[in-house]
């Protein structure tokens, strides 16, 4: 796991802060919509959060480890962008992209439309798409 100034912006991109963003939701605090889910994972892959990310990921979809520690080379995360959020009830879709770079590489966009479930009061990822692929 990464260590994190918690003053500087939240990795999401919110200038509140981690500690006042998505620190919240690594320490356990409840997602009150599919979005901040989502940015909250993006976060946690930033900081290699593999314990938050397997558990908002849904048991149905859910994979046994990440193995983010031993990427290599292991990505910079540049920077994300929510395009679209949409929720009806306990299912939602947030469209994102989110730039990386691996190793001295060129800087590359992961494009992915994101499905969630909530259950029992809180949001799940359950699996991804990737329009254009």
């Amino acid at each position: 796991m990464q260590a994190i100034d918690t003053l500087t912006p939240c990795p999401c991109g919110n200038t509140d802060g981690y500690a006042r963003c998505c620190g919240l939701l690594h320490e356990g605090a409840t997602a009150a919509t599919a979005e901040q889910l989502m940015r909250s994972r993006y976060s946690a892959y930033v900081l290699k959060r593999e314990d938050y990310l397997l558990a908002t990921w849904h048991a149905s979809t859910r994979p046994t480890t990440l193995k983010l520690g031993s990427q290599q080379p292991a990505p910079t995360w540049l920077g994300l962008t929510v395009q679209h959020h949409e929720s009806e009830g306990d299912h939602a879709v947030v469209e994102f992209v989110a730039r990386l770079r691996y190793g001295g590489g060129k800087a590359q966009r992961m494009h992915e439309i994101s499905r969630f479930v909530r259950e029992a009061g809180r949001w799940y990822y359950v699996d991804g798409s990737f329009p254009g692929a």
